[in-house]
């Protein structure tokens, strides 16, 4: 890209560039509230065996798919029967609703009923889409009693008021962030006109790309995450590279006619930018690699206002500069010379000065951030990423502690033999793999036909063969059989998320491949375990692509063998530290956040997010120091020069990022507050210890070896 001729575009038709982007945001911000209404839920859904028995188990043997779950429960005074007859009431005032498929109501089935408390299943026919209306109505339906209580929960539930909460941490964190912002900005540049343009420029880019992801939800499908991801994303990156560019042509309009400065803006600050941009963008199209569609959404949205951002950058912004250059001006003139004495300059001179004491202090304190690390616990959010005050986290651990046990989980698995119906071999078979599950030691308990009518599999298919005897055993038969398939149900020792039951699953999946009938794992552990599996078995793919596709981005930019090392190796310690940060918070509760466990996709989204973010730092120092070192041929100075001019605009644009993120932290939902806190902590890492600290301080004492690389590479 021509930046030059970019600069002179935007001074020669800035209201050109003005009026394009005015319509950009009408069109697209007409649909950008939208948004919400093509979004499905949170994406963590794998395309394995686990969907395929979910699928069947739903069709052949009326167990709901995803159900609602309504739990009852009781006053001590009530007794059984009027119990029994609010559940009949409750079921049948429900029926009739529109969407609403199979019921499956305590008073049908066994192991419904505990005590004081009882649940129904209620399954559904059309998508997720329609999925609020019907809760809603469901809600509308329900009865009201003082003396019995009964509350809905289950993963649409959770997920709606998930998505509904999301919506109010949105809504507030976009209030105090753009706030925030717009303060740090004023103070770093100590007038109104240059702090609002990079504001302009954040609330088109936003608003833009969440009308552009409507027209892509409708195509494709799409995480409820975005929501929260794109203002985090687009407000923290649009902001900061409309800072640098301000920035920079306030420094040059000092000394040269609007013109010129403008063109040395955009080839040394707007290049800076769109390399910025290139490793954000491969940081983000990493996770691609990850085939949940929670992951493809995020980073597709993400890389389309990262896209959207540096395009506002490189026309919008100059031109807005080439019309308010008189009002700018008018601000005051910013300092221009590099070295001048000031707080940056004197703790820069103070590092350069004792590079190796300083390069250790700073090391040593971003090692014990890292500490926490090896007690990260990571799970697949659940009603717990909820407020505790919410009916549907209550309800949901009511059902955990009344009819689920936290040291088992169970397994469904499906059977199936190889013609239309199960033939007498099948039944052999069947029979054998049941015995073989009983006997196996992680196997607690195996439900099935043959532990349900306790008879051989050969008197079994002979039964089967009677049409009397067919009607009699009619229920016990319609639990476990239909045609060629057979349900067995299985209950494995340890919980769900355990590394012995994934273990497990993973053991027994291979045997299916090998054994006398064909069989599926489905499950709450078997979903988890496909889950796990789809991000760790790709995460070394992420992993590879963002670091080499990173390093080569930055040997473009330096031509140097070791800044790119060194500028990597500086992310990967900003972010283990963060990361560390995050297991002291979250999972011992420190600072008044309930103890919990870090959600699996939020280390993933950091990685990308900050891993690209951070180069945006470390692009504009090193780009300074580069600029001034091809100018003078002396590290020390190079260094010194570009650390004192950059610093203040650095720190500036990490505050901006840490103001637009760290109110997703006060939200309601763990998840997002996870994401706050851990892109905020990575930032002021990065921002502070890493550039001010320990960037300098390895430059200081590698010397000219900083820009070597071999003559045919440069």
């Amino acid at each position: 890209m021509d930046l030059q001729k970019l600069a002179i575009l935007s001074h020669r038709h800035p209201k050109v560039l003005i009026l394009v982007w005015t319509l950009f945001f009408i069109v697209f911000g007409y649909y950008a509230p939208k948004l919400s209404t093509v979004l499905k839920d949170h994406g963590l859904f794998p395309d394995g065996a686990y969907v395929q028995v979910e699928q069947i188990l739903s069709s052949d043997f009326h167990i709901p798919k995803d159900p609602v779950i309504l739990v009852f429960e009781k006053k001590p005074s009530v007794s059984l029967q009027q119990f029994q007859q609010f559940i009949q009431q409750t079921m049948f005032q429900l029926q009739g609703i529109d969407g609403l498929g199979e019921m499956v109501s305590p008073l049908q089935r066994e192991g419904m009923f505990k005590g004081d408390f009882a649940y129904s299943l209620l399954g559904f026919k059309h998508n997720s889409q329609e999925t609020k209306l019907i809760l809603d109505e469901i809600q509308r339906r329900l009865p009201k009693n003082k003396e019995i209580s009964v509350n809905m929960t289950g993963k649409p539930v959770v997920q709606a008021d998930v998505n509904r909460a999301s919506q109010n941490d949105l809504k507030k964190a976009e209030r105090i962030g753009v706030t925030a912002a717009f303060i740090i900005l004023w103070l770093a540049f100590g007038g109104i006109i240059s702090a609002i343009i990079p504001i302009v420029i954040g609330v088109i880019g936003v608003t833009g790309t969440m009308g552009i992801m409507y027209w892509i939800g409708t195509k494709i499908e799409l995480s409820n995450f975005i929501l929260n991801v794109i203002p985090m994303v687009g407000l923290a990156l649009s902001i900061d590279f409309a800072l640098m560019l301000v920035s920079r042509f306030r420094e040059e309009l000092g000394r040269k006619p609007v013109r010129q400065a403008l063109i040395t803006t955009m080839n040394t600050a707007g290049r800076a930018v769109l390399f910025s941009a290139a490793s954000v963008f491969l940081g983000l199209m990493g996770i691609l690699y990850i085939p949940l569609p929670m992951f493809s959404s995020i980073a597709i949205g993400a890389m389309t206002v990262l896209t959207v951002s540096v395009l506002l950058t490189l026309t919008l912004v100059p031109a807005l500069l080439s019309v308010l250059w008189p009002a700018i001006q008018s601000e005051g003139k910013p300092q221009t010379d590099f070295v001048q004495r000031n707080i940056w300059y004197s703790i820069s001179l103070y590092v350069l000065k004792r590079p190796v004491r300083m390069g250790l202090l700073a090391s040593l304190l971003l090692i014990g951030c890292c500490l926490p690390l090896s007690e990260m616990k990571l799970a697949i959010p659940d009603a717990a990423s909820l407020p505790q005050g919410y009916h549907s986290r209550i309800a949901f651990e009511d059902y955990q502690a009344q009819f689920l046990s936290r040291k088992s989980s169970d397994v469904y698995m499906i059977a199936q033999g190889k013609t239309h119906d199960l033939k007498k071999d099948d039944w052999l078979n069947a029979y054998t793999l049941v015995k073989r599950l009983e006997n196996d030691p992680g196997v607690h308990r195996v439900d099935s036909i043959f532990s349900s009518l306790r008879v051989p599999p050969e008197q079994i298919y002979i039964l089967l063969q009677n049409a009397k005897l067919i009607e009699k055993y009619k229920p016990v038969i319609q639990q476990f059989v239909n045609k060629n398939k057979m349900f067995i149900h299985v209950t494995l020792n340890g919980e769900s998320s355990s590394q012995k039951v994934m273990n497990w699953l993973r053991l027994w999946e291979q045997k299916g491949m090998s054994s006398d009938i064909h069989f599926m794992l489905g499950g709450e552990a078997k979903y988890q375990q496909e889950v796990f599996d789809d991000i760790f078995q790709n995460i070394k793919y992420v992993l590879r692509f963002i670091l080499i596709s990173n390093y080569l981005v930055l040997f473009i930019a330096f031509r140097s063998i070791l800044i790119p090392l060194k500028t990597i190796a500086m992310n990967l310690l900003s972010l283990g530290a963060s990361f560390g940060i995050l297991v002291w918070i979250f999972e011992e509760g420190n600072f008044g956040m309930e103890p919990n466990s870090i959600a699996i996709m939020i280390p993933v989204f950091i990685f990308g997010l900050v891993f690209g973010i951070s180069m945006d730092y470390g692009v504009f120092l090193v780009s300074r120091i580069s600029e001034v070192y091809q100018q003078t041929q002396d590290n020390s100075r190079a260094v010194l020069v570009g650390l004192a001019s950059t610093s203040r605009i650095i720190t500036s644009a990490a505050a901006i990022m840490i103001a637009v993120t760290v109110p997703f932290a006060f939200g309601e939902v763990v998840g997002v507050k996870q994401l706050g806190i851990g892109i905020a902590a990575a930032i002021l890492i990065d921002a502070t210890v890493i550039r001010m600290i320990l960037v300098p301080a390895l430059m200081k004492m590698l010397g000219k070896w900083n820009w070597w690389a071999p003559r045919w590479m440069k």
